[in-house]
């Protein structure tokens, strides 16, 4: 049975739908199956980015649904992002014709600039000298931005935003840029509430969409002894009380405070779970409680690239 997922307005007058999978960390050998159980199940909108790797197989997925009947093109809401490595103006839109290409669409629905840092650029994804430290390149994300909105004036996108970007950064593209990005994608979960920076964000009419909604236990750099958000026995709890699983009480809770969410599954029956999150309301007294968990916990610091200017993550919000 097909869920509907409801969909937000931007502020171009686009619709998102509020719902979305995540394919960061979806190996290749997985993620059609993936994306297609995802598609026969309800979801519309799919979450891609050059840098994961597995564009080709994602758009393998969408050609088939597509084929098949299931969906159109324009009942589909995909999401692609420009990499660290190609922040110059002049290489933004060849980069993303590489995503369509990859991807075998016409257009995006959204294009977003992944990290507000430049790496080095002319080589590798992540290019790193022979100590392993990480390169980097002094274009400013401003040259980026412009970058997008050529290529949304070129119709190759509908709509664009950002990533991983911090009040004082979306500030200096809203005073520098012509377009307002739609959205600005962001790790936000129990741990790491995003209160102020989606207040602030709604001020200026760009939606929060959050990553690693259910605090990405499968991050490549994860330890042991690091705190397991779906464990969170004050999750279990609450998930216990309305007989739904921990994960879907953490969608569940970006939904109702008006945030796009995307979480990432190969899983068929976690994929199945995830989307049936619109058939219950978590109370104005569990919405709080599940607030009074955040503790600034963030599990994509990337503190090995802190010392980058742009490194977005030394501020408050």
């Amino acid at each position: 049975m097909s869920v509907s997922v409801p969909s937000v307005t931007l502020n171009n007058g686009k619709k998102m739908p509020i719902l979305g999978l995540g394919t960061w960390k979806s190996k290749p050998g997985e993620v059609t199956q993936a994306v297609k159980d995802a598609i026969a199940c309800g979801y519309r909108h799919i979450d891609c980015a050059l840098v994961y790797g597995n564009e080709p197989e994602v758009g393998a997925a969408i050609k088939a649904k597509i084929e098949d009947g299931t969906v159109k093109r324009e009942d589909l809401f995909i999401t692609s992002k420009l990499w660290n490595t190609f922040h110059s103006r002049h290489l933004v839109i060849p980069t993303l014709k590489q995503s369509l290409a990859n991807l075998g669409l016409d257009y995006l629905d959204l294009y977003l600039i992944h990290w507000p840092m430049g790496y080095k650029e002319g080589g590798e994804m992540f290019p790193t000298d022979s100590s392993g430290k990480q390169l980097y390149s002094g274009v400013d994300y401003l040259d980026a931005w412009l970058g997008l909105e050529e290529a949304l004036e070129q119709g190759l996108t509908q709509s664009i935003g950002i990533s991983n970007f911090n009040k004082d950064q979306t500030e200096q593209i809203l005073a520098n840029g012509k377009v307002v990005p739609v959205t600005n994608q962001v790790e936000c979960h129990p741990y790491l509430n995003q209160k102020k920076l989606i207040d602030w964000s709604r001020s200026k009419n760009i939606y929060i969409t959050a990553y690693s909604p259910l605090g990405s236990p499968d991050r490549p750099w994860a330890k042991p002894e690091d705190a397991q958000l779906l464990d969170d026995p004050k999750i279990v709890a609450i998930a216990d009380k309305y007989k739904k699983t921990p994960a879907q009480i953490l969608i569940r809770y970006q939904v109702q405070r008006d945030v796009i969410v995307i979480p990432k599954s190969v899983t068929k029956e976690r994929i199945e779970s995830n989307i049936k999150v619109f058939d219950f309301e978590l109370s104005p007294e569990d919405m709080k409680a599940i607030d009074s968990f955040d503790c600034n916990g963030r599990f994509l610091h990337l503190n090995w690239v802190k010392d980058h200017k742009y490194y977005p993550f030394n501020t408050e919000f």
